[in-house]
């Protein structure tokens, strides 16, 4: 559960060092890597950062790519970095493009800034870290042609 996550992250962040830089589009590549091998699998990556995207258009097009899979991405910003470039990775805002201008088929990040939370119940933290997982399962869902059973 949550508070087991929790207990294991503190136990990991007092044995590493968190630096930079800050480069997702080698996860998301693997993320992609492993759901296009799994097949019949929905997966929700979580990742935890303390700093400023270093690779931004490279994270664009990995997450552009990333869109027609079944596939969550939710990104929990831990400290006080300037988390502006995850916001946008979050496309609530508006339609996430890459640099050739290929678009996300469906939303698929969920950004949270732990700094919001950190004083709150985990309940709240726990509610807005998965708040948009239903949504992002059954746009997947809806943009393969799967219907539920009875249907």
């Amino acid at each position: 559960g949550i508070p087991g996550l929790l207990a294991a992250y503190q136990n990991a962040i007092s044995q590493v060092k968190l630096y930079g830089p800050t480069n997702l589009a080698p996860t998301l590549a693997m993320a992609k890597s492993v759901m296009n091998a799994r097949k019949g699998q929905y997966l929700v990556l979580l990742i935890l950062t303390d700093g400023v995207i270093s690779d931004f258009d490279k994270t664009v097009r990995e997450l552009v790519d990333c869109s027609s899979l079944p596939l969550s991405v939710v990104i929990v910003g831990v400290g006080n970095a300037d988390f502006s470039a995850m916001e946008a990775l979050d496309g609530d805002d508006g339609v996430l493009k890459d640099s050739s201008g290929r678009k996300v088929k469906r939303d698929v990040v969920q950004f949270v800034p732990y700094s919001q939370f950190a004083s709150q119940p985990i309940e709240r933290l726990a509610a807005a870290t998965l708040r948009e997982i239903p949504t992002q399962f059954t746009g997947y869902m809806e943009s393969i042609g799967a219907k539920p059973l009875g249907y």
